[in-house]
């Protein structure tokens, strides 16, 4: 049976380290001019990557 790795949108980022607001810092400061919707869009997308990528590694270990 196929993994699902799509995650909600409606993400709690209160217990995150890396909230939409500081990848705004960080995305700004290498120059990108995004608002805070679209850094949320963004790590919405990274956090859909990261999941693919450990459930790949661990389905590699069995």
């Amino acid at each position: 049976m196929k993994k699902s790795v799509i995650m909600e949108k409606d993400i709690d980022y209160s217990n995150s380290k890396l909230t939409p607001e500081k990848a705004l810092q960080m995305l700004r400061s290498e120059g990108l001019d995004v608002t805070v919707e679209q850094a949320e869009e963004i790590l919405h997308f990274l956090r859909i990557i990261a999941n693919i990528a450990v459930l790949k590694h661990l389905n590699k270990r069995k």
